[in-house]
């Protein structure tokens, strides 16, 4: 991408990147309007490195959505994060190479722009520092601020009648977090993590379509389940109540989902190969018919011009004519009459046969072909040539009728499937709709010793007073991808319907985009604290305070930092005991 001007003067603007579990989203945070302020590059956060081909080249490294369907590279695919935090440094700076060069950053040996970056709530120390030095040391940035995504989204859909406390919900690809906000700031003390997401979901939903359905285990992929979680699941307001809801066959028919896999179409084609070809044989068979009947009409037509011919030489010897006669039979090269009458009986016999044959093959077209061998007499002194060609060449397709004859006498019927295998390779999705999701509010569902979302969020409100719990209630606010669910803001607010003491009032809220809002707030605080020093880590603040150091701002991290017990010096060590041995008594010294 060809950055705009706009980007480089009158100051380098700041990169925005949101660097998720799931999907890195970057883009420019620049006031100018010829600017997209929208994130210009989204891509997986994954990282596959192939094997070089023997004698080839070397290992090819694929980034994001260089990688296209991450399926055939599933045992290759490589991410830098373990749950939500970074690690892996190393896929970590593949990933930011992906983002610098996409996003057409031409300095040279260097990235000149302030970098904004998410990281998880409660981050360690070390990620912080390994991240700090990955960005200060290789890419020698100006200055970093971190961030988080959850507190990002809560400030960019804070309204101007919302308090500036609340209960942020935030559930993503791999945690859920519940953040206490009070008076602007995060309460790290009672923050709480719950390990699971969208990720566990599509694992849960992708076993129990394997143990439906056993015959697709291998079209059943991880992809396809987050395609289904995504665009099929809902959240029940009430869990057991739906789920008697699906018992009833009504029920099931109008809301079960079907899902077409993709499949072979092998014995499918067979049928219709099989099919096709009858046709085609039957084709050629009516065409062999056709030129079979015309050729015969030319024969008859043939042999009674002949046969005319020797009725008429007969005809010269009953009326006494013998000299004409006994030129005819020199013409005709036959030595006598009694020759030429065999001659005139095998034509009319022909003649005959040849007249039942068209006649059959009119009234029932269906029929076999009849051999179509001409039984021509032995000597045939007119048009013998003729006759011999049409021979020969009904000769040629005796082959083809061999073929077609058994089956025409006995049609082969075309091949039918036991059952439809388009139907075979369809999945329902009933009970699993609801089942999947299910696990943030029930992770024994899966075998899950931890609290759902429910009892953590009454956990956290537990630990504060009465007057700001009712505070905190109200504004309870979704983000995260996966709080995308229909029905999730419903189910929360019966929740905590549930839990809060009678006709107390609360109010939930959904970010208006759960994916990207995060993106917007990083970008919205980069454009209004561009030119502060607050929440900006300089490289002299790196270098003297260490790369764990964070300066906080209104969707910051609490810094915490390291406190190492003070350890005496060793020439004090030394010294003591000899002050000890020489304070005793000068009597009792050698």
């Amino acid at each position: 991408l060809e950055p705009s001007a706009a980007v480089r003067s009158p100051q380098p603007a700041p990169l925005v990147i949101d660097n998720g579990s799931f999907q890195t989203r970057a883009g420019w945070a620049c006031p100018d309007p010829s600017v997209p302020a929208e994130p210009l590059l989204r891509f997986r956060s994954l990282a596959a490195r192939s094997r070089g081909a023997r004698g080839g080249a070397g290992a090819e490294t694929q980034v994001g959505n260089d990688l296209g369907s991450p399926e055939p590279l599933r045992w290759l695919l490589r991410s830098p994060f373990d749950r939500n935090v970074p690690v892996q440094l190393e896929l970590q700076e593949l990933l930011l190479d992906h983002v610098f060069q996409r996003l057409g950053v031409s300095s040279q040996g260097c990235v000149d722009h302030p970098i904004v970056l998410t990281e998880a709530v409660c981050n360690p120390l070390y990620s912080r520092q390994m991240m700090s030095e990955l960005l200060f040391e290789c890419y020698q940035v100006p200055k970093v601020s971190y961030g988080v995504d959850s507190l990002y989204s809560f400030y960019h859909n804070r309204r101007q009648n919302w308090p500036c406390s609340g209960l942020v919900i935030s559930s993503g690809y791999q945690c859920t977090h519940i953040l206490p906000v009070l008076e602007g700031r995060l309460d790290a003390k009672h923050c709480k993590r719950i390990n699971l997401g969208g990720c566990q979901a599509a694992v849960y939903l992708q076993r129990l379509l394997q143990l439906k359905y056993p015959g697709h285990l291998a079209a059943i992929t991880l992809s396809r389940m987050e395609e289904i979680l995504h665009e099929h699941s809902y959240i029940a307001q009430d869990y057991t109540e739906e789920l008697q809801k699906w018992r009833c066959p009504e029920y099931y028919e109008d809301n079960v989902h079907k899902m077409q896999l993709p499949f072979s179409n092998k014995l499918l084609g067979s049928t219709v190969a099989s099919e096709e070809k009858q046709e085609k044989r039957q084709q050629q068979l009516r065409r062999l018919q056709e030129l079979n009947a015309r050729r015969r009409e030319e024969k008859l037509q043939l042999d009674q011009e002949r046969l005319d011919r020797l009725l008429y030489v007969q005809e010269l010897l009953e009326d006494g004519q013998m000299d004409q006669f006994h030129k005819a039979l020199v013409e005709l090269n036959m030595d006598s009459a009694e020759e030429l009458q065999s001659y005139i009986n095998k034509l009319s016999l022909s003649v005959e046969q040849t007249k039942q044959k068209i006649l059959q093959s009119e009234v029932n077209i269906e029929v076999d072909v009849v051999d179509s061998k001409p039984e021509t007499p032995d000597l045939d002194p007119l048009g013998s040539e003729q006759s011999l060609e049409d021979v020969e060449s009904i000769n040629e397709f005796e082959p083809l009728f061999a073929e077609e004859q058994p089956e025409v006498e006995k049609p082969v019927a075309a091949v039918q499937p036991v059952f439809n295998l388009a139907e075979y390779h369809q999945l329902f999705l009933g009970t699993e709709r609801i089942r999947a999701p299910e696990i943030v509010f029930q992770p024994s569902l899966i075998g899950e010793d931890q609290a759902g979302i429910a009892e953590t969020m009454q956990y956290v409100l537990e630990r504060y007073s009465k007057e700001q719990q009712a505070i905190l209630v109200q504004n309870v606010f979704l983000t995260g991808g996966n709080t995308m669910y229909p029905g999730l803001k419903a189910r929360i607010q019966k929740e905590l319907l549930e839990m809060r003491p009678f006709q107390s009032s609360f109010q939930v809220h959904l970010a208006s985009s759960p994916v990207l809002d995060a993106w917007y707030g990083a970008r919205s605080w980069a454009v209004e604290y561009m030119n502060r020093e607050e929440g900006w880590i300089s490289r002299k603040d790196y270098e003297e305070k260490g790369g764990e150091y964070l300066k906080e701002h209104c969707a910051s991290n609490v810094y915490v930092p390291i406190r190492l017990p003070k350890q005496a010096p060793r020439a004090a060590e030394a010294s003591a005991p000899s002050r000890a041995s020489g304070t005793g008594n000068p009597s009792e010294q050698p």
